[in-house]
């Protein structure tokens, strides 16, 4: 990983992890040329690592430190840049430590950085395709990858730059991730004439970023993860321009646990320190059930358990406890703390090391934070797919029984009253009266049932959907614009049904990532099937190109005028979710919705493709059936935040 005093050599330029399934990335070129790519591309992406070492690119800052990177896919990469101390030894749980590095240095970044210490192997395919190896982790972690446009320069104009947090239930994950290499999502900005700078860091997971306890909160030590994340935010503000990059149009998006830190980010020390980025995009998740319940705590007391780090009372609070767990090697506090990961509802389908309200970081609930207005200033976008939780909810779910019970064991909190309602809970039924079970008729075809669609969707609006409008609204309020969408196509579900014989999964999570980083050939691996389509292809150039801009304006389609947007193939009319009349009558008559003053969400792909109101007049009925104004105001009374703890 990116150390310091290396020689740089030939043989030093990777082509990917060799653990990972890999495919050559979708350029910005049309897509006929990828509908003809060689099924096996092994070869040619050997080709071009090779090629790499023809144009070498290398940066130097004004201390003199020198960071070595290499060209792929028509892009110039600088991996595994360290932006912070090793997290081991005494370091363990505190704060990100500040780099020291002796001016003069040299920093390889032609070789993948370690992953923080997480499970092994390939987690929840095909969602993800990064193979983890013991070789590749280590608490020396907290790195970044650069990708940027080809002979960017200090002295060229500074481009915006997306800062990409990863995802995985802060248990797993990587910079490495092949489903979020950008390559393409920077060719693609390039192409559209608003060219990014694309960087993804790492941060550390489970115990070793989210450790709970007094002693810790203490000495300002819980919430280690999302410390790392902002250090990292702070490292691309001040050292980007050495790269092209402009630290003052910083974007940082992130997915699942990583939308989850971009929320909480935002909701940093209460709004009181100055953020140090400018837009935010939230993708399936912003903020989250039980961060406020015992999930974190319970599972330190396993760890501290199983470590018998319990000298004394062994109270989880104790300076001697964290002393203990200080002392321990990586290996042994990985092993200890791997049973505290269950993926199943009763233990919150597996995000159980969550950020903790500390204090500080986090200075009190984030519900509370949201509803007082006690955060960063900064325009986001906030989304979510359209079958967002389909893939971690019990495909076994028959009957509306095991629909309730589902959800009582999902959300345990909630009041019941055994006088009035013996053995049911009176919420879970009103909830459930919100889904009629005749709405979910199942495809022909599937083995799925009416009752595990239904329980799905409740599942889904829970916690993709009506939380992050929650915090939309909240920036609404604060004059910040915001957008959001609906995404719409996949090209997982025929991959889904050939690895675990279940058709009709739906538009799942994280099937936003082949069109978002405009490539969809990371998914043409052995064994898996891949027919894309034309709008497949046509998506993934539109999906990517509004991203962009959205990093590079605010505004994720191009303006209106006579001829402006034209020439653009990003998404068209995708107006903030809260606008008014002056708002579209600026950008012309193709922008103008029908209703001003409701809330607007952008579908993306599908048959039903375009800007709709949640509700009423005006919306289209795969929207409008969804009835999420109705349902998200009861799963945004502050009664069921209580409940749902958080």
């Amino acid at each position: 990983m990116g150390q310091v005093h290396v020689p740089f050599s030939t043989s030093s330029i990777p082509s990917l992890l060799a653990s990972q399934h890999t495919s050559p990335l979708q350029t910005g070129a049309s897509w006929p040329r990828f509908l003809n790519a060689p099924t096996n591309m092994k070869l040619l992406v050997f080709a071009l690592t090779a090629a790499a070492v023809l144009a070498a690119p290398t940066i130097q800052d004004a201390a003199g430190i020198t960071y070595l990177g290499f060209e792929r896919n028509d892009v110039e990469v600088f991996l595994g840049i360290p932006y912070a101390q090793d997290t081991g030894g005494q370091n363990r749980f505190k704060p990100p430590q500040p780099l020291q590095v002796t001016a003069g240095s040299v920093v390889d970044g032609t070789k993948p950085g370690h992953a923080c210490p997480q499970q092994l192997g390939q987690w929840n395919a095909p969602l993800t395709l990064l193979n983890i190896t013991q070789e590749s982790i280590s608490e020396d972690c907290l790195n970044l990858n650069i990708v940027r446009p080809a002979n960017a320069s200090y002295k060229s104009e500074s481009y915006p730059v997306m800062v990409w947090i990863h995802g995985g239930s802060f248990w797993v994950g990587s910079n490495m991730e092949p489903t979020h290499e950008p390559d393409a999502l920077v060719l693609n900005s390039i192409d559209e004439g608003t060219p990014i700078i694309h960087v993804a860091i790492n941060y550390r997971l489970g115990f070793f970023g989210f450790a709970k306890s007094g002693a810790l909160r203490n000495e300002r030590s819980e919430n280690a993860g999302l410390r790392d994340q902002r250090a990292a935010i702070e490292w691309v503000r001040d050292n980007i321009k050495y790269f092209g990059g402009n630290g003052k149009k910083i974007t940082i998006h992130g997915q699942s646990s990583g939308g989850l830190a971009v929320g909480m980010q935002l909701l940093a020390y209460g709004g009181e320190k100055v953020l140090p980025y400018q837009r935010g995009i939230c993708q399936s998740q912003a903020l989250e059930p039980g961060i406020t319940s015992n999930f974190t705590r319970d599972a330190m007391k396993r760890v501290i358990e199983n470590t018998k780090c319990n000298p004394g009372n062994g109270s989880i609070d104790s300076p001697e406890v964290i002393a203990c767990l200080r002392s321990k090697d990586t290996q042994t506090l990985y092993d200890a703390s791997a049973t505290t990961y269950t993926g199943d509802i009763a233990h919150n389908i597996g995000d159980v090391w969550l950020p903790s309200v500390d204090g500080d970081f986090l200075p009190d609930t984030p519900s509370k934070l949201v509803s007082e207005g006690r955060f960063g200033n900064a325009s986001y976008m906030f989304g979510w797919t359209q079958d967002d939780v389909n893939f971690f909810t019990d495909v076994t779910i028959p009957t509306e029984k095991d629909t309730k019970t589902f959800l009582e064991t999902y959300l345990p909190n909630i009041d019941r009253s055994a006088l009035m309602y013996p053995g049911e809970d009176p919420h879970i039924t009103e909830y459930l009266s919100l889904y009629p079970v005749a709405n979910f008729d199942p495809p022909n075809g599937t083995n799925l049932t009416s009752e595990f669609y239904r329980t799905a969707r409740v599942f889904r609006d829970i916690l993709m959907v009506c939380e992050p409008i929650l915090l939309a609204r909240a920036l609404h309020k604060k004059q910040k614009r915001v957008y959001m969408y609906n995404f719409n196509q996949t090209l997982l579900d025929p991959i889904i049904e050939s690895v675990y014989n279940i058709s009709h999964m739906g538009v799942v999570h994280t099937s936003e990532f082949a069109y978002m980083y405009g490539n969809l050939s990371h998914y043409n691996v052995s064994d898996y099937p891949f027919h894309p389509t034309r709008s497949d292809f046509d998506l993934a150039q539109r999906a990517s190109r509004s991203w962009a801009r959205f990093a590079d304006s605010g505004d994720p389609s191009p303006p209106a005028g006579p001829s402006a947007g034209l020439q653009s193939k990003a998404l068209q009319g995708w107006l903030p979710a809260f606008w008014s009349f002056d708002e579209a009558e600026s950008r012309g008559p193709r922008y103008t919705p029908r209703r001003p003053g409701h809330t607007y969400v952008y579908t993306i792909g599908g048959p039903e493709e375009g800007l709709w109101p949640l509700d009423g007049e005006g919306s289209v009925e795969a929207v409008r059936m969804q009835g999420l104004e109705e349902k998200c105001a009861i799963f945004n009374d502050p009664e069921f935040i209580r409940r749902a703890g958080f």
